[in-house]
């Protein structure tokens, strides 16, 4: 009889760009590619890992990119966190019709469509069987969702980050500009930064670093992916000590 392979995590963080809920133009909000998201999630949640989900809100609106165009920043933020919380619902949606119990908290109060972020409660969901989608970023203004994303898995006792991306891992360069780049399976914090490898900004990383947590850089877009990384396959790049 051949033995099912366990998770080599129980507890993940998955952190999802906005963009990547976009498809292809990474716009808006693609319903096929939120689909195939939610399918990928519901595989491992069907493993019995708990997930947690950090989303950012790039497909919408991006803070950084509203100040340019003459909104005050701290004012583009936060209309940037509430694009994360639209996208949260979206997947929280798609979830729920493929039968996933699941809870969107938001850093932001607005109690009509998220609960509030309570460690504990978003804790005992995850006890429960549920996945928890945190909206609204870290609810302050300058920081990124990756910077949430760090945040609340040290916070909820996440093992691990999983970054989702459109290529393979970590490259020494852009590989969509440069053929030749070459890829890393492992790679400690400290050459990351010093070789300035856009893993993260720098909050997150080095609230990482900081905290011990590793990050698994991989590719989302690539079927049964989330749960070859979940089961300890030799996917993507991991950023480790």
């Amino acid at each position: 009889m051949k033995k099912t392979k366990q998770p080599r995590y129980s507890r993940i963080l998955l952190k999802l760009s906005g963009e990547a809920l976009g498809g292809e133009d990474g716009r808006s909000i693609n319903a096929a590619a939120v689909n195939r998201m939610a399918e990928q999630i519901r595989e491992v949640r069907d493993l019995g890992v708990q997930v947690v989900i950090v989303l950012g809100g790039g497909n919408i609106f991006r803070g950084l990119a509203g100040s340019e165009r003459g909104i005050e920043r701290a004012t583009g933020d936060y209309m940037g966190m509430l694009a994360t919380v639209i996208n949260s619902l979206a997947l929280q949606d798609a979830l729920e019709k493929l039968g996933v119990a699941t809870r969107v908290q938001s850093a932001i109060t607005m109690a009509q469509v998220a609960e509030a972020f309570i460690r504990r409660r978003a804790v005992r969901h995850l006890e429960k069987g549920r996945v928890v989608i945190f909206g609204g970023g870290t609810g302050n203004p300058f920081f990124s969702t990756d910077t949430a994303a760090a945040l609340r898995a040290n916070e909820i006792g996440a093992e691990v980050i999983l970054k989702a991306t459109k290529v393979d891992g970590i490259y020494d360069r852009d590989p969509m500009k440069h053929p030749g780049a070459r890829r890393y399976s492992k790679i400690t914090y400290l050459e990351a930064l010093k070789r300035q490898l856009k893993v993260m900004d720098s909050t997150a990383f080095s609230l990482c670093m900081d905290n011990k947590m590793p990050i698994i850089v991989f590719d989302l877009f690539k079927p049964h992916n989330l749960k070859r990384v979940v089961l300890g396959e030799k996917v993507g790049t991991l950023v480790t000590e």
